[in-house]
């Protein structure tokens, strides 16, 4: 299994459903905390699941319990904490959740999936964490697109 990471900010629609086509994406896994903002635009909620189907033949996955509480995030966006200590709370966190267990039973039959979030770089978003953190236990190739 390949596990990729994108943010979607940055991104035309054609840019963004290109890349999932180019790289044969066979599962998007959406880990964003809100994907019903209006800043989602053309990944918002239901339209993304849609889109992923009808342009990609992608299936689609919003999984809340990969993201980040709404209190870490807002305390990192208020720079209340470091980077560094938003790493380890996160990680702490999808250790509590059982984050590992939920993917491999949900998502091992997958060769190629994406993990999804906002951040237009992977170095300060939570998808690498993630990524990172699932890569420890499965070995799976990580690749930021």
């Amino acid at each position: 299994m390949q596990i990729f990471t994108m943010g979607f900010t940055q991104k035309s629609a054609k840019d963004f459903f290109n890349l999932i086509r180019e790289h044969h994406i066979e599962m998007l896994i959406d880990v964003r905390l809100n994907n019903q903002s209006q800043l989602a635009g053309f990944t918002k909620g239901r339209d993304i699941a849609f889109f992923l189907k009808e342009i990609c033949n992608c299936e689609y996955s919003h999984e809340i319990q990969f993201a980040p509480t709404k209190d870490i995030l807002d305390r990192y966006k208020k720079e209340q904490i470091s980077w560094e200590k938003y790493e380890v709370e996160y990680n702490e966190l999808i250790k509590r959740r059982n984050v590992l267990d939920i993917f491999k039973t949900k998502y091992l039959k997958y060769d190629n999936v994406l993990l999804l979030c906002s951040e237009p770089t992977p170095e300060c978003c939570h998808r690498r964490l993630l990524a990172e953190a699932l890569n420890e236990e499965l070995e799976n190739r990580i690749v930021h697109i």
